[in-house]
């Protein structure tokens, strides 16, 4: 992680104040910005920002049970939203929704078993709103070969109108 964060910012390793205890999400010295890290069993991804950003990444055919994972962490409006749909375009939607709920408590900082529930997306999932500090988040879904992967980043996080989707740096590898 160290080697593939300096080669993205272009810094010697050994200058990069970067901690990542094992278990704990990993954190840059105060002014270096934020990173963000999810992986799977064929890739990581790493992201870099200036300001809080939170990633994840799955495999896209990954079979999962949808149709419980709706039930049991979705929000009502996203339950009446994916409901109906057919099996293969519900796992899709869920793996979508996910994601985005991942990367939000990436950003978050926080745990998936406490703060899963907390988190919606809305119907474009252009945004993640969390249901309990009233938290909106940017987000950006796509596929990358056989990955489908995630980002989200505050709204106020960026001056000047600026998309904090459009200036993070990501490292697939």
């Amino acid at each position: 992680m160290r080697s593939l964060l300096a080669d993205l910012l272009g810094l010697p390793q050994e200058v990069l104040p970067l901690d990542a205890p094992p278990g704990q999400p990993p954190k840059l010295a105060e002014g270096w910005g934020f990173v963000s890290l999810s992986h799977c069993p064929d890739a990581l991804l790493l992201a870099w920002a200036p300001w809080r950003v939170g990633v994840d990444l799955e495999r896209c055919d990954r079979d999962i049970p949808a149709e419980s994972i709706l039930k049991r962490f979705f929000c009502a409006e996203e339950q009446e939203h994916l409901s109906g749909l057919v099996p293969e375009a519900l796992r899709q939607a869920v793996l979508a929704h996910w994601l985005l709920k991942e990367s939000a408590i990436k950003w978050q900082r926080g745990s998936l078993g406490r703060d899963l529930t907390q988190w919606c997306c809305s119907r474009d999932r252009s945004v993640v709103i969390h249901r309990g500090d009233g938290a909106v988040l940017s987000a950006s879904r796509w596929r990358q070969g056989p990955w489908c992967l995630a980002m989200v980043a505050g709204q106020g996080d960026v001056g000047n109108g600026a998309n904090p989707m459009h200036t993070a740096m990501l490292c697939l590898a």
